[in-house]
């Protein structure tokens, strides 16, 4: 069965591009620009939001720092406006704006904002704008949104035990966000904004349009760090450049973790707004938490199924970090690559959501360990940090090379892979009918749950760019359609790292072979027959290749299909097509 282009589609992924039009120079550059129609017939480019793909000429050019990055517009912005919004005198109230980072507790922008606001005596405010196109231009699945709206109403109260209000606001056009945000502060009498940065390209540009704008609005804004452990730009190599490996990046992560301690010290929660902030601020208090947009709502049997998975808030993500370090984190280090067996933390969805700040974790597993040592100690701690440190890594790659939130891989030079974009082969990876039984497992997980093992990703991203050799860009935006915890920069890295495009990858002739990796960490097939219920009955290895290892019958008469393709054959087509794309031979 073939999908339509529409439903292949579902929503567009993240492609910040806002500034990034190829110039007339570099169209004209035929090695540098390619048509970009498979990318917009495919929904890899959405146009109403970005740009066609950019070149390679100008990813040179941020390669080259020719060109501004976001970030550094960012930090541009705000020390040419740092003396300006000094003077700006505290009025009637301060206003913390709430984006990814739904908790009250080690929360550095709310906390400043707090004690900002104590410090004259007024009361603080808190926002929250729910963005559909914002939630349609980044391809923020539902079961995310769902999940959002469940966080704010726990925060809302959480926040009302200490008079603060928590006000909501459902904004139809993104481009209308910052004015409306300074019209709401003129309302209140708030002269200050706090919020915690974001690292994609189109939220480090708001951001900094926000800072000058508000010193012409009389608004002193402050977006500040507090996503990373260790914020990007911290960490340099001896020849003063950005890491573009992991394993090096660690150990300086590390390193300067080590020698700046404080950075590990929690932000305290916010304190009791004055008396009379409840009276001043009634209509805030009574505001509610809006419903989902039309194009982010879940059906009836969703919510049900994805709220009994997830509860929401900063509660549920303490007691789940607190259990896994008590109870599972020892094991962690032999046991994180099975699927099968619940030895992770499955704190992702609080990461992405900010319910549980990256910060509280590293210091908790710190407290956890026989030492303070962050790289010593037992070696499941020490894997686990590893693993929560991955998030910080893949952010300071999106700061420092911004062009891969815009279409394109980290090395731009694999922009030539001739890719495929076969409908049919599509639908059977997404729906998990592949033939390939650890495969299918992974797919049905993340339709089902909102969420895939880590090792399943990477096998399921490998396989489609490697064996069906699709556009790894149409898997990448499938994956932030449906997570839970999705989150650009890490699903971009991950996806990067499999297809062989991305930063510190496998190499391109690295390509998992989905038998092996389904018999090495799905040994028993107990993986395999929680999720592809059809083979439940299909016993020893077989459940590995049932065709292939004589239980065809049993899988046909179970409706189970036939791989789509061979791996030995589809492993020499990848290589072959990856020569070409990169121009070495061939021969």
């Amino acid at each position: 069965m073939a999908l339509s282009k529409a439903a292949v589609n579902g929503t567009k992924r993240k492609a910040n591009g806002i500034a990034d039009s190829p110039s007339k120079k570099a169209k004209s550059d035929a090695s540098a620009y390619k048509d970009s129609t498979q990318e917009e017939e495919y929904g890899i480019v959405d146009r109403q939001f970005y740009p066609p793909e950019m070149t390679n000429a100008r990813c040179k050019q941020y390669n080259n720092n020719a060109i501004e990055r976001p970030i550094e517009t960012l930090e541009k912005a705000q020390k040419e406006t740092q003396s300006e919004r000094d003077k700006i005198q505290v009025k009637e109230a301060v206003v913390h704006w709430f984006k990814c980072d739904l908790r009250i507790t080690d929360n550095k922008a709310l906390h400043l904002a707090s004690e900002k606001a104590k410090s004259r005596g007024v009361p603080l405010i808190c926002i929250h704008i729910v963005s559909p196109q914002d939630y349609k231009a980044h391809v923020t699945s539902a079961v995310r949104v769902d999940f959002v709206l469940r966080t704010l109403e726990i925060l809302k109260e959480d926040l009302a035990r200490l008079d603060i209000p928590l006000y909501v606001e459902t904004v139809a056009k993104r481009k209308a966000m910052p004015n409306r945000i300074f019209e709401l502060c003129e309302k209140w009498g708030a002269s200050h904004l706090y919020t915690n940065i974001e690292y994609e390209v189109d939220e480090l540009r708001r951001e900094a349009l926000l800072t000058r704008s508000g010193v012409k609005n009389g608004v002193a804004v402050y977006a500040v760090p507090d996503t990373c452990v260790v914020a990007p730009g911290e960490l340099s190599s001896g020849t003063g450049n950005q890491y573009s490996v992991y394993s090096p990046w660690f150990r300086a992560w590390v390193a300067y973790l080590h020698t700046h301690p404080h950075q590990l010290d929690l932000f305290d929660p916010p304190s009791q707004n004055p008396e009379g902030a409840r009276g001043t601020f009634k209509d805030l208090f009574q505001c509610a938490i809006p419903e989902a947009p039309e194009n982010k709502k879940l059906t009836d049997e969703e919510k049900k199924r994805f709220r009994s998975l997830w509860p929401p808030g900063e509660h549920e993500a303490r007691e789940r970090l607190g259990k896994f370090l008590s109870d599972k984190v020892h094991d962690y280090a032999d046991a994180r690559n099975f699927p099968a067996g619940n030895s992770t933390a499955i704190v992702s969805v609080h990461f992405s959501s900010g319910t549980l700040s990256a910060r509280t974790a590293i210091a908790a597993a710190r407290y956890a360990n026989n030492t303070k040592k962050l790289d010593g100690g037992h070696k499941g701690i020490i894997g686990w940090i590893s693993e929560v440190a991955w998030r910080d890594f893949y952010k300071h790659v999106l700061a420092h090379w911004p062009y891969v939130c815009m279409n394109k891989p980290f090395k731009p030079e694999y922009t030539n892979i001739q890719w495929e974009y076969n409908n049919e082969l599509f639908h059977k990876w997404c729906t998990g009918m592949t033939g390939y039984p650890f495969i299918d497992a992974a797919m049905r997980q993340l339709n089902h749950t909102g969420y895939m093992h880590n090792r399943a990703r990477m096998v399921v991203a490998s396989f489609i760019a490697k064996d069906l050799l699709i556009d790894w860009r149409m898997g990448e935006r499938y994956f932030m359609d449906h997570l839970i915890d999705g989150d650009f920069a890490s699903n971009n890295g991950g996806w990067g790292f499999s297809a062989s495009t991305g930063v510190d990858p496998q190499p391109y002739f690295r390509i998992f072979n989905p038998l092996l990796q389904s018999e090495k960490f799905d040994p028993d097939g107990k993986y395999i027959r929680k999720w592809v219920t059809e083979l439940a009955g299909i016993q020893g290895k077989a459940i590995h290749d049932p065709y292939g290892r004589k239980e065809a019958k049993a899988a046909e008469k179970a409706g189970y299909p036939k791989m789509c393709v061979d791996h030995k054959e589809s492993r020499e087509r990848c290589l072959k097509r990856y020569k070409e794309g990169l121009g070495r031979d061939t021969a």
